[in-house]
Formats: structure tokens, sequence, C-alpha cells
């Protein structure tokens, strides 16, 4: 459906003659999930089935403490790989930055710095449960285009014809005015918005749960094949499918789909694309689109849910992140940088979740006033967090660590 940046370079059309409505049929984005007839039904079953279980013993292997920090961390790689989509790249490190209100001097990064921080809010807002049961409501949507513009600079908030070189406002929250073109596809018209987006809800919302984790990936396509907004249609359509399987596989936020599908750009792309071409005869389904595109696509995402679930597996395996941890935390003893008995604290949050303070010293066998300095330190290196001086200690995973602690979760710098 996208080419790179194709959001961004949509061709608008804004003759005023043009009428609003071309009174389009529902029925132009059938079929919205796969059939119970088609060849690739037995597959995705068995994808779905096993994506639920990794997912739900993956969070079960977690200390809470631990999925908090880990949670926060997927907050900022989402946020990256979703915005490297659209070929904006701010590295972690900078919105790590921006959330702490430490922007760059350079216009251009400073608003990719505020542009990534608005993303993180909205997701924030959504793994709290701002988004619950709306997911896929047209108000919903907008609400989530709604709040994602208003915290973005007003440069971003606007589009060049690049036919015409007329500039174009995008009002956040506001379902597009004007036809558009992106890559190949002319989506609906804008009059035809309301009706479809509430076919849209009615499909998706009414499925069951094995049903729905199945109808991920079309619901994904089907929302950027509608295109309801001038721009941003990207990224509403992944932080839904984010809140979507954030509800129906009680994920805890612990793994992005957005880290995969960034790493397979191409190929999402070109999947996407391949869901919009017509029916390919009468053993390509019965709806107006192919289903055979659509089911490849569906394929491809469970795959790539699946395999980001294995991947946060892999890394934060209780001995292998507790070494690295620990080899980060030496080496930063004989720097100087760090007192000695620091790792001890560090390990005790990684068995037990957290840490009341006041266990701290009976811990390190040292002096209330030692064990003080010691959490201080760590707490200035960013590894331990806390809600307030007399709350518990819980880890914290920072970005310019990620490279030592976390390695192939976001690209060097």
């Amino acid at each position: 459906m996208d080419d790179k940046e194709a959001d961004i370079k949509a061709v608008i059309n804004t003759d005023k003659t043009t009428s609003p409505d071309r009174r389009e049929l529902v029925s132009l984005m059938e079929p919205m999930k796969i059939s119970e007839g088609s060849r690739y039904r037995a597959e995705l079953t068995d994808l779905a089935v096993e994506l639920a279980s990794h997912a739900a013993g993956f969070r079960r292997s977690l200390p809470a403490g631990i999925l908090t920090a880990l949670a926060d961390l997927v907050r900022s790689m989402n946020c990256y790989y979703s915005n490297l989509i659209e070929g904006h790249d701010t590295h972690p490190i900078d919105i790590e930055r921006a959330l702490k209100d430490d922007y760059s001097t350079n216009t251009d990064k400073r608003n990719l710095q505020l542009e990534a921080k608005a993303h993180i809010a909205v997701q924030r807002w959504i793994d709290e449960g701002g988004l619950h049961g709306r997911t896929f409501s047209p108000e919903g949507l907008c609400e989530v285009h709604k709040r994602f513009g208003e915290l973005l600079p007003d440069e971003l908030l606007w589009i060049e014809n690049p036919d015409t070189g007329e500039k174009m406002q995008v009002i956040p929250g506001a379902f597009r005015q004007f036809d558009v073109k992106v890559g190949r596809h002319i989506p609906i018209s804008p009059g035809a918005l309301p009706r479809f987006l509430e076919q849209f809800e009615r499909t998706y919302s009414g499925l069951g749960k094995a049903e729905k984790i199945i109808a991920a990936a079309a619901a994904h396509h089907r929302l950027l094949w509608i295109h309801p907004f001038l721009d941003g249609n990207g990224r509403v359509a992944r932080l839904m499918s984010h809140a979507m399987l954030l509800e129906l596989l009680d994920t805890g936020s612990i793994w992005s789909i957005a880290r995969g599908l960034a790493r397979n750009e191409r190929l999402y792309k070109s999947h996407l694309a391949a869901c919009d071409h017509p029916r390919r005869g009468d053993l390509d389904g019965r709806g107006n689109l192919s289903e055979e595109g659509l089911a490849e696509f569906t394929r491809f995402f469970l795959e790539t849910c699946l395999d980001q679930v294995k991947f946060m597996e892999e890394l934060v395996q209780p001995h292998r992140l507790k070494d690295r941890i620990l080899l980060w935390t030496e080496e930063e003893i004989r720097a100087d940088t760090l007192p000695q008995k620091a790792g001890r604290i560090l390990e005790a949050i990684l068995y037990r979740g957290e840490l009341p303070r006041g266990e701290v010293p009976e811990l390190l066998g040292v002096s209330e006033r030692h064990a003080r300095r010691i959490v201080a330190a760590l707490s200035k290196h960013g590894v331990i967090v806390s809600e307030s001086t007399r709350a518990p200690l819980r880890l914290a995973f920072p970005a310019k660590l990620a490279s030592r602690w976390m390695p192939g979760l976001f690209p060097e710098k």
C-alpha cells in the first residue's frame, strides 16, 4: 500500500468541484477477514495459538518490577521503529533526552524529538487503558490521531502536494476532506469515510478472541486502505495494532510489532500493496479484494509478532540479562564510577522485581549512609528508579545502555 514516506507524499486533490462522496459500497473492502474455507486457515490458526501461548508465557516469566521497566523501554523502541518506517530517524538516546526536556538546538532534530515524545505519550495512554473497548471505533481512532497531532510542532502538521507545491494543514483528529492517492492506491472518497469506518468497527469489534488475533493483520491493512486522515495513518494503524494485541494477548507492552515491521520494511510494504489487489479469480475468495494477498500478509504479520516475542524472551532471559548487567557494573566499579557492592542491589531487583529501600543496608552489610550513597550512584546512572524517596527501588533500562544490556534492540550509535 505505502511506498516509503507515502503518507507524506500523498497526492492531494483539492478540486472543490469534485463530489466529496462517490457513493462507494462498503463491500469494496471485502474480504475483511480470512474465510473458514481459505487454504491458509489452518496454518493461520496454528500461528495464532502459538503466538498467544508464547506471549502469555513470556509475560508470566517476568517479575512485576521488570515488566514496568521493560514496558518503558519498549515504548521508546516502538516509537523509534514506527517513526523510522515513515523515514523519521530519531535515535532512542535522543528520544530519552526529549523525555527529560533536553532538546537539540537543531530545529529539525528538535521537531523529531517532539514527535517521538508525542508518540510515547499516546502509547502510554493506550497502555494505561485509554483506548480499551474503542480500538476499532471511529471515535477511538480519531482520539489517537488527535492526541498525537496536538503534541506535534506546527512544522510537522503540514504536507505538500508534490504535483502543485500547495501546502495543506493536517488537523489533529479530523478526517481528511480531500481525495488522495497513496502510491498506486486511490482510497475512498472523504464523504464515504463514516460508513466505511462504521463497517470497520462493526466487523472487527464483533469477533471472538481467537478470530481477532487472526484478523489483526486484516484490520491493520483495511485501516490503511481506508486512509481516514490526511497524514499519520501509518502510525495510527500501528498504534491500533499495538492496542489490539495488548488487549487480546495481555502483552504487558513488553514487545513490539513495530520493530519487526521496520526490520522487514520492504516486505511489510510489499504485502500491504498485495492486499490492495483485486480478487484474482474464483480461487481467490469471494470479495472485491484478494483474499490470498490478505492471507499472506496475515501470515507475515503473525510470524513477525511471534519472532518479536521470541526475540525479547531470549534477550531478557534472567541469567543472561543478569550476566550482562553485572558485567557492566563490574566495569563501572573498576572505572570508579560506581561504588563497591552496587551490583548486589541490581541483582536483588532482578530476582525480586523491586527492593524496599530499608532493606538495602542489611543486603549490603553497610551503614544506612553508605547504602544511600550507593543507591544515589545507581540512580545517577539511570539504572534504578523509584516513585518517591520512600518507594521501593525498581530497575530501569536507559537507552544509552541498551547496546550493553539489551544487544540488538536498537541500532548502534
